[in-house]
């Protein structure tokens, strides 16, 4: 089974990253940068694992590949868009958000496209 090193590797790090923003949001931030570290760290946490399951898929299309980038990139943009606006009080980083969220939404979309595009000799 072939897989994609550089996508399974940034996916690792971004869940690594949403374990210790989570883990910070749980145990040393105040209420309302909590909300927004949680947020941000949910998101980028199940975004990982889709980088992992894409860097892992069968045959890697590049619909897939494209995903997993995708996916990880818009979470990290998001997560970290949240972060910044919580912990150094710069609410114009709510602009960057959506950005973020586009990507994943992309991401999302993209692997429905490699899953309707794969044959079942492909997998």
């Amino acid at each position: 089974m072939s897989w994609n090193r550089s996508l399974a590797g940034f996916a690792a790090l971004n869940g690594a990253t949403a374990v210790a923003l989570g883990a910070f949001a749980a145990h040393g931030a105040e209420p309302q940068v909590k909300t927004l570290l949680t947020t941000g760290a949910s998101y980028q946490l199940v975004h990982a694992l889709l980088g992992l399951t894409c860097a892992l898929w069968p045959g890697a299309p590049r619909l897939a590949r494209t995903a997993g980038w995708l996916g990880t990139a818009g979470s990290l943009i998001f997560s970290l868009a949240l972060a910044i606006i919580g912990l150094a009080s710069l609410p114009a980083f709510g602009a960057v958000a959506p950005v973020g969220g586009v990507l994943m939404i992309a991401a999302w979309l993209f692997v429905a496209l490699a899953a309707f595009r794969s044959s079942p000799s492909d997998a």
